[in-house]
């Protein structure tokens, strides 16, 4: 599994690219210039990183995702879980019952994704 680490600038244009591709290049020039005051040439190096990451691809002046949003926010929780938790769940659930209660809503929600899961025969 690729293991995404972008810089917390690299992460923001990201977010701008998922929530608008696929866009051309002049008008993500444009609008990087307009969110981040940057010119064109930061711009296409930040873009370099994120295609060399494999989040992002630029064909012939039209950027698009490689890595959906949701594939890469998924990507990111099973990094942190495996890093922090030894990939547990049960551990990370236990650790932040800690310091957070969890509302009635919360555990009526977790307890449905279980029970959808354990329907599924996964």
């Amino acid at each position: 599994m690729l293991k995404y680490e972008l810089s917390e600038m690299e992460e923001r244009f990201a977010y701008v690219l998922w929530e608008r591709v696929p866009i051309s290049s002049k008008d993500l020039t444009e609008l990087a210039h307009d969110i981040f005051s940057w010119k064109r040439t930061t711009m296409y190096t930040m873009l370099r990183k994120l295609i060399d990451k494999e989040l992002f691809e630029n064909n012939n002046g039209m950027v698009d995702a490689i890595v959906t949003l949701g594939e890469y926010e998924s990507r990111k929780t099973t990094d942190f879980l495996n890093d922090s938790f030894e990939g547990s769940l049960p551990k990370f659930i236990t650790a932040f019952t800690r310091q957070n209660n969890l509302s009635e809503n919360e555990i009526e929600e977790i307890l449905e994704i279980i029970n959808n899961h354990m329907e599924d025969g996964q």
